[in-house]
């Protein structure tokens, strides 16, 4: 080969190297070129890299927070923070997680109490690092759901009147496709839902749409499973369940006990019209009001604003217009709510999360009640959702907390019984780190375990434990049944 070829070929080997670390993708009517590790050559989403987070230790991960709009015409947008894996991104599955209420931010809860790798501090002065950070073992995104909830919001009004379980499956369902145009290498990856309480109803739902909606090619979305932690999953359980588990841990006398069985029946749509039942459950709830129900055994937080918020909330539950498990509350800390509070009410805050300028500050709240109230539409079982994933093939954990007395392990006991499936590998303990963690069973189809001295939000008490437990439910192993 003479010198004018070499150099010819050598030039044209280059531009092609050089064209081969970027990949083109489609979004809409229009090309975008994109990197190997997902990142706009447009700014696509360069503009929601959170880069100056007041009080943020130092990562070797990026990860992301800002808006996705779901309805042009309503102008209804929802919020998202998303962590990269600490290692290997390009490899490791993605995760949504979602917290229940109905109306709590999965960034107040999961991101910054849980499972998220920064941690609230105290009295929301910053954030610390988090050791147990499921972002170890996956990608994780976290969706404030629905509109209403901590920063996300519609511009119409009328949108507010209408949320419910389907509203918020097809928003979130709309969410994923949006988010997959901006991050487009985890559209093909191993995805996986995940959450708590309310969530319980949350996830199924959109497991079901996405497994419904993946017959079109177009919209294909590579869901392997859901995991759910203390999850409302049976109207009639759930409350059958909270109150055997309150007499059985001596929250209620023998006496109310008996009339509540003798009163009850909370498979029928007329529970609630009894007045004899009702009392008999004012009095179940009246004694959980002097302890946290959330996790029997840990301090309540004796400030103001977080016993005002627990009488709102008891109050809500007294009047019993629907069947649901409000907002969570548990941790070590029980102060927690009020330091998430404190942290993304802050304007530095909301400016690094890409939810304000600066100046115009949006007011922030963990809950909002008013969703909870107004909620209408709620499944009062998913447990035919179930049964339709596991002939799917999906893989279902289910997990418990042995110390929340609000959807208690009682409650999910009794729902995954109603189920009927054939048990593969009966009862027995799981280990962590030579000491059990708690009881786990198998079913064809299902898995639950239990995490011993745990309250609703398990990995705020567990957070080894459940980062191991996690692990193991994406590797689609057995959690470690010897020491």
């Amino acid at each position: 080969m003479d010198f004018g070829l070499k150099v010819v070929v050598f030039i044209m080997l280059a531009f092609v190297s050089t064209i081969s670390s970027v990949l083109p993708v489609t979004g809409g009517s229009h090309w975008r070129w994109y990197n190997k590790k997902g990142l706009s050559s447009l700014g696509n989403n360069d503009d929601h890299l959170v880069t100056n987070l007041p009080g943020q230790p130092p990562v070797d991960f990026r990860h992301y927070a800002g808006y996705v709009t779901v309805n042009e015409k309503n102008g209804r947008a929802l919020f998202y923070w998303f962590y990269e894996a600490m290692s290997q991104p390009d490899e490791k599955p993605l995760v949504l997680w979602l917290n229940g209420g109905p109306g709590c931010s999965s960034v107040g809860y999961g991101a910054t109490q849980e499972i998220g790798p920064f941690i609230v501090d105290t009295d929301g002065r910053g954030i610390k690092f988090n050791n147990f950070s499921w972002n170890k073992e996956a990608n994780m995104l976290f969706l404030e759901s629905p509109i209403g909830v901590g920063f996300s919001y519609s511009n119409i009004s009328t949108d507010y009147r209408n949320i419910g379980d389907e509203f918020t499956a097809n928003d979130a369902y709309t969410f994923l496709h949006k988010w997959f145009v901006m991050f487009p290498s985890y559209r093909t990856r191993s995805f996986y839902i995940a959450g708590e309480s309310y969530a319980g109803k949350y996830v199924p739902e959109l497991a079901d749409l996405i497994y419904d909606n993946n017959k079109d090619p177009s919209l294909y979305i590579e869901l392997k499973g859901i995991l759910l932690g203390n999850p409302e999953t049976n109207d009639a359980e759930d409350w059958r369940g909270m109150v055997d588990y309150a007499w059985s841990h001596a929250i209620v006398s023998d006496e109310t006990y008996k009339i509540i069985i003798e009163s009850c029946d909370f498979k029928s749509n007329d529970t609630w019209s009894s007045e004899i039942c009702s009392q008999g459950v004012d009095e179940v709830l009246k004694q959980y009001h002097e302890i946290d129900i959330y996790s029997l055994y840990t301090p309540l937080c004796i400030r103001d604003t977080a016993a005002s918020d627990d009488l709102s909330m008891l109050q809500v539950m007294m009047k019993r217009t629907s069947n649901m498990i409000p907002r969570i509350m548990g941790g070590f800390d029980p102060c927690l709510d009020d330091y998430a509070k404190a942290f993304y009410n802050r304007l530095d805050v909301q400016k690094a999360l890409h939810v304000s300028d600066g100046h115009h500050f949006k007011n922030w709240s963990i809950c909002n009640m008013t969703i909870y109230k107004n909620w209408t539409d709620s499944k009062p079982s998913v447990l035919p959702v179930y049964k339709k994933l596991i002939a799917a093939g999906v893989r279902i954990w289910v997990y418990s907390g042995d110390t929340d007395g609000r959807v208690p392990v009682l409650s999910t006991r009794y729902s995954i019984s109603a189920l009927g499936l054939p048990i593969t590998k009966t009862w027995r303990p799981w280990y962590h780190e030579k000491q059990v963690s708690g009881w786990f069973q198998e079913y064809k189809g299902l898995t639950f375990a239990t995490f011993r001295g745990a309250g609703h939000a398990v990995p705020c008490f567990k957070p080894s434990s459940s980062l191991a437990f996690f692990s193991s439910f994406l590797l689609g192993e057995t959690p470690p049944s010897s020491r």
